[in-house]
Order: C-alpha cells, then structure tokens, then sequence
C-alpha cells in the first residue's frame, strides 16, 4: 500500500485556502429584511434581555449558550511542540473547534489567553464565562493545568474540562475495561504500572482508581523512577497524592508481574525485557506521541499474548480523545450541566466499551477497508463510528442528571436518541467511506490533462494519501515545471508521466481505435492524430487496455466536448446506458441530480432508465435511494403536455419491479420536504428524496448551478455511470479538491 504523506506545503495551504483558518460563523436566522434587523437588534431584542435578567435560566432557550464552549489554552505545551505561545497555539485550537463540530455538533470558538499567569488566567476565563456553557482547557503545561482547572471548576458554574488530562483518562480507561474483559481480569486485582506523571498521567490513574483501582497497586513512575513515599527529588503535590509504600525505584523494576502498563511519556521508555516481565496477558497501553513507548509489533514479538494500544491511527486500539470529548460536551450541554463530573466520565467510558463490544455496522467496516470484531484488537471503538453521536451523549447526560449536575434533565430520554442521530452528518461519513475504500483499492488512477496544474495537485494529493499509483498523461518537462511552480518540486519523482512518445502500447492503442471508428469516417492519419496528439483520447486508450484502473479528465474542456471523445473509444452515450449523476451536498444533506450529462431530452423509458442508474450509485455511496420525477407540477395537477413524461416514468418502473422507492410526477418541494409530503399520504415515498430525476438535461444543469452559487452548496459530479470502465468527468471549473474527489470515485467506481 502506497505510504501516506503530508508535506510542510500541504499543511500551510490547507490552513491557507480556501480561506486563512479553519472555520466561520454564519448566521441561523434570517437577516434580509428590516424587519429582521429589527427583531436580531433594536428594538426587537431588548424583550429576551429582559426576560434573562429576571431570569437568567432562560439564557438557555433565547441564546446560543446551551451549545457552545470555548476551546481554551495559553499556548504553553501545545501538542509534542512545547510552549508556542497563545499565537503558536491557534491552528490547534480552532482544529479543536472542528472537531467539536464535525463529531457532535457542538459549536465552538478557540479563544488564546496571553499569559502564563494562572491567576490572570483564571481572571480571564471567569470573566468571559457567561458567554459559553462550557469550557474546554487545552495545552496548557503541568502544574499550571492542575492549578488552573481545580480553581475554574471551584469558581464557575458551567463544565470546565481539561482534555489533555481528562479527556486521554476517558479513553484509556474506555479501552482498560474491554482489555480486562478480554484477559478476565478485574480492576481491583490488577497492578498498574504508569509512567509519565504530567497532566494526562495523573487523571488517567485518578479515574482508573475511582472506578475500582486500589492505590497499592497502582505504581506511578516519572523520569526520576518510581513516585515512593518518602521521595523528596521532582516531586509535587500532585504526585505525592500518588505515591506508594513499596522498594520498587525504577520502572523496570516495577514492571515485573504488572498486569496493566500505561504510558504517556516518552518513545522507547519500555523495552522488549521488561514488557517479558509481565504477567499473563498483559496490557499495554503506549500513548507517547508521535511515536509510542513500545510499537506493538515490538511488544508481540515478545509477548504474543499482550492487548497493546497507542495513541497512533495507524495501529489497532487507537486511544483518540476525539471519542470522548465532543460527546461528553454533547451531554453535558444538552442538560444544561453545572459541571462535568467523574460519575460523567466513568459513564462515557463504559458507554464506549459497550460500544465497541456490539456488532460493528457495515459502513464502519467499508470506511476502514476491514472487518472489525471485538476482541485484542479491537476494544475501543473507532472515531468514525456514526453510532457514538447518540450512544455517548445520553449516557453523560443520563449521570449527569442522576448525580445533580443537570439543571434541565432530559425528561424524553428515547427522543433524545433520535434528535441526537439527526445532527449527524451524512455526507462526511459517506466522503469518509469513499476514501477508505479508495485506499483499501490502490487504483492506479490516468489524470489525462498534465498540464493542468489543479490536476497536478489533485495527482500528487490521490497518491500522497494512501490511493494508489498516480498517471499523469502530459510531457514530462511541462509536468515538472508546473509542479515546481505549484511548490511541489519534491513530487516530480513520485508521479508517473506517460505520453505518447514514451509508451511502448501506442501501436496496440491505434489499432483498437481503428477498429472502432474506420466506419465513422476516420482513416489512420485520423486515428493516428486521435491517440498522439489527443490527451483525452490517449488516457481513454489506456484505461481500455488495462494499463490503469479509472480515468478523470474534463478539467480543461467542456464536458460535452470530452464525452464526445471518451466515445471513441467507449460506448458512453445515452443508446447505450451511460447516465450523469451529480451529488449535491447542502448542510449535512445529499440529494442526487440526474441526468445532468447525457441524455439531452429523455422519454419516459429513457427518465427509469437515468432513475436504475442514479439509485445505483446512491447504493455506491451508501444511501438506500429514494427517487423522486420532479415537474413543475404534483401527481397530475396542473396537466401539462410538457409534464407528462415524468407522470409516465413511474408506471415504466412499475413495470420492471425495481427494488428501491419512487414517485412522481412533483414538484421539488414535495419531494424534498417532509411536511410538504404529508400532503399527499398516499405517495410511495417513505421519507425525502435523495434523487431528483428532472425532465431535461438543461434544467439539472441550471438546478446545479444554482444550488452551487446561490446555497453554497458542494458539487460532486457529474458521475458518469453505465459505462465499461471506470471514468468520471470532471467540471472544467472543477478546483483540485474536486478532481481528487472525482478520482476516488473513480477507484471505488461508483456508478
């Protein structure tokens, strides 16, 4: 598998472009009247002022507090880098931001304090307090942290967590209760040995000592060796409240006969000796990042035996905060919780090691390219899980409420669940899933237009993230110029340049070509100039004799033009079955487009046919398709002549019996809204919509359009689908991130 990669250019012009840093604000409500003005301002808005300050609960229901932390820090031990600064911390912050968005819907802001005085740190966030229901400490160095989160938690009346600490004692602990499942072992029998004694250190040995660890046999070790009763050398507070009567003074010392290691210190502080003395069936959760305290592949050589985890995505177990802090916030906000408490945490743990206990759907298994089963190597579940957005929050919520942390318990626990599934959002875990099965595919992907430098990027992008083997099609010393003048000089030796004047197939590629077209009026010389001289032509060539897996092109001609080309060497016209099919992605939604490539004027057998072909590439993507006809009018009213087809096209299914929803004719409206739909309760459609077939090739165009300039919504597409091989045509206004999307659906070959 072809190694993934991420240069220091890569990382600059994703926080670059398309604009500098990583998120914005937009607004919930209409503002495009005085009216409005009127209501979001003066005068309108003094009515909600005074209702909170008679009663300042209502905070809660008139603003956006109930849903948004702040993503805290000062800069001082921001990740494995060290003290940045509150300026050097702030693309970690507003990533965290993301985060807390993209898994739980839960709005942020990263907000950088420049101090390293906890006092005047302290001031700061107890001030600006009352804007957020919760606050999220991060990077922020050992003993300040301790200092700084004891006194916030003591002095406001929303969650304060500190995930650096927290946050890694959530998930180590989710994964030690499965791990000792495994070994059938019990958390108050087992000897724990920890080395690493800062911030997330200690709060992984406090939780794991309120759910049942005796503090006995719980040995903590930091770089001057084991933390004994009586040491006086490096000591604090903090870790004094964790020392030990024992005669064990190194770490290896106290590995012997240790059921339980955790580590989150350094790479290579445990080796392949001690990781021997250990008892049967060892745990050995090595944290350190980047690189962990013992790999696994190390650690089993040695002891076949052991459950290892770390903290690194490329490796089984992997103990990633992402599966805690955004759910436990996700609770904690939905109760309108005065803080996040232990029982809180302890329920979130055990919340995810049931999860990873159960049945792992199918798409999770599609977006990591295997199987995954609970057992050694699998006792955690994995980040893109959609199941832990309404497993996770209920479980904090349902502690929160029972320890009085709640001041508005959810009384509809059942309904919770479902409002909860609801903020997930479809289309990353669909892109996510495409991408996986992109890397578990190693397509070897032809880019037919090298000179293009979006299509460069988009080249070195597929292959650098783990795809497959890149073919740019263009001249060699074009290719390494743009590539330079794109920074990206350090990829001229990774992509494959072919053309004509270097391939040894070019006789092979004349000859099919020939074949096809000597009775359309084309001699050799014709031919000959189609597969020299024509790029589109040439990768189509390729494509058809094996020498790649999928093709993108269409980034530097009209689409028309380069199909009509691609037909040259492919049956990929409306006779024969091709079908373009656009995905529209619009706030958390995805509604397929079709036919927005082929079929100029399609009859009623031509709109089933455009309606088989578009719910097969919804089942490409992961939706159960629901097609709806679209007109300008609903179930025969008003009759139309120019309506008529789409009133047809569903008896034409009728007919064939096809296996998934439709209905029609209607208007958009009806198809894509559900109070709409409960007009007319006979309709077949058990939900919305997620594929408009449309009348005409020119009004799925200009409804693309549309929805692209005017909602801001992503265009994924055209799909060509029903052709022999896998080719997809991109827009000739298509930026690389969009041709890139188009090669991975060209490698999963969708449609």
């Amino acid at each position: 598998m072809t190694k993934t990669k991420i240069t220091r250019e890569e990382a600059l012009n994703f926080h670059l472009e398309p604009t500098p840093g990583k998120w914005e604000v937009s607004a919930t409500v209409p503002m495009t009247t005085q009216r409005d003005l009127s209501l979001a301002y003066s005068p309108g808005v003094a009515v909600p002022c005074e209702e909170i300050a008679e009663n300042p609960e209502l905070v809660y229901d008139y603003t956006n507090k109930g849903n948004l932390v702040a993503v805290i820090s000062n800069g001082t031990a921001v990740l494995g880098l060290g003290n940045l600064g509150a300026l050097g911390s702030k693309p970690v912050m507003e990533g965290k931001s993301v985060l807390f968005k993209r898994f739980a819907d839960v709005n942020s802001i990263d907000i950088e304090v420049d101090t390293e005085d906890p006092d005047e740190f302290c001031k700061a966030v107890k001030l600006i307090g009352p804007t957020f229901g919760g606050i999220n400490l991060e990077d922020i160095k050992a003993p300040e942290c301790f200092i700084i989160e004891q006194r916030l938690k003591e002095e406001m009346d929303i969650p304060v967590f500190h995930d650096d600490q927290h946050g890694t004692a959530v998930i180590c602990a989710a994964g030690l209760i499965n791990a000792l499942h495994i070994s059938g072992k019990k958390i108050e029998d087992v000897k724990i040995v920890l080395n690493g004694a800062g911030a997330a250190g200690i709060a992984c040995i406090e939780l794991l000592k309120s759910m049942g660890a005796r503090h006995e046999n719980c040995i903590v070790c930091d770089t001057k060796g084991v933390i004994y009763q009586g040491r006086t050398e490096g000591m604090n507070q903090w870790k004094s409240g964790h020392a030990v009567k024992t005669d064990l003074r190194t770490l290896e010392q106290a590995m012997v006969n240790a059921d339980v290691f955790l580590g989150v210190s350094v790479k290579g502080a445990v080796t392949q000796d001690m990781v021997k003395s250990m008892a049967d069936n060892p745990v050995i959760f090595a944290m350190a990042n980047p690189d962990p305290e013992i790999t696994p592949e190390e650690a089993h050589e040695v002891r076949p035996d052991a459950i290892v985890a770390t903290g690194r995505s490329d490796y089984p177990n992997q103990v990633n905060n992402v599966l805690g802090f955004p759910y436990l916030f996700r609770g904690a906000l939905d109760i309108h919780a005065r803080a996040i408490n232990d029982p809180m945490k302890i329920a979130c743990a055990q919340a995810l090691a049931e999860l990873a206990r159960e049945d792992v759907p199918d798409e999770v298994a599609v977006a990591y390219g295997r199987k995954l089963t609970f057992g050694r190597d699998y006792i955690i579940p994995t980040p893109f899980d959609p199941r832990l957005i309404h497993r996770i929050p209920p479980a904090v919520a349902l502690a929160g409420m029972e320890t009085g942390a709640a001041r508005r318990p959810i009384v509809d626990m059942d309904g919770y669940e479902v409002s909860l599934q609801s903020r997930m959002d479809p289309t990353a875990s669909i892109l996510r899933g495409l991408n996986a099965r992109a890397r578990a595919a190693q397509a070897r992907m032809i880019f037919a237009e090298g000179d293009d430098p979006r299509v460069l990027r988009a080249a070195v992008e597929y292959q650098r993230q783990g795809m497959g083997k890149a073919l740019v099609v263009g001249r060699s010393a074009d290719v390494k110029a743009k590539l330079e003048a794109a920074g990206l000089g350090d990829a001229v030796r990774e992509l494959e340049v072919v053309n004509a004047a270097n391939t040894q197939h070019l006789e092979t590629y004349k000859e099919l070509l020939y074949k096809r077209l000597q009775r359309k009026g084309f001699d050799r010389a014709d031919v000959h100039r189609l597969a020299a001289r024509d790029r589109h032509v040439f990768s189509a060539l390729m494509l058809a004799h094996g020498h790649g897996d999928g093709l993108v092109t269409g980034a530097t001609r009209k689409s028309a033009h380069v199909l009509n080309l691609i037909n040259h060497v492919f049956d990929a016209d409306a006779d024969h079955g091709a079908v373009g099919v656009t995905a529209l992605l619009h706030k958390g939604r995805i509604v397929l487009m079709a036919d927005t490539l082929v079929h100029e004027w399609p009859d009623e057998e031509d709109l089933a046919n455009i309606a088989e072909r578009a719910a097969g590439v919804a089942r490409h993507l992961g939706l159960e398709p629901r097609v709806a006809f679209v007109s300008f009018s609903t179930f025969g009213y008003p009759v139309s002549e120019r309506a008529e087809k789409m009133h047809i096209a569903p008896r034409v299914l009728d007919k064939r019996g096809v296996d998934f929803e439709y209905e029609g004719e209607m208007t958009v409206d009806v198809a894509l809204n559900a109070q709409s739909q409960a007009q007319y309760p006979f309709s077949r459609l058990s939900g919305p919509a997620n594929i408009l077939v449309v009348p005409a090739r020119h009004s799925a165009s200009i409804s693309v359009k549309l929805m692209q300039e005017m909602a801001g919504a992503t265009v994924i597409g055209p799909i060509l689908s029903g052709v022999d091989k896998s080719i997809q045509i991109c827009p000739s206004v298509a930026t690389a991130t969009d041709i890139l999307n188009m090669a991975v659906l060209a490698a999963c070959k969708v449609g």
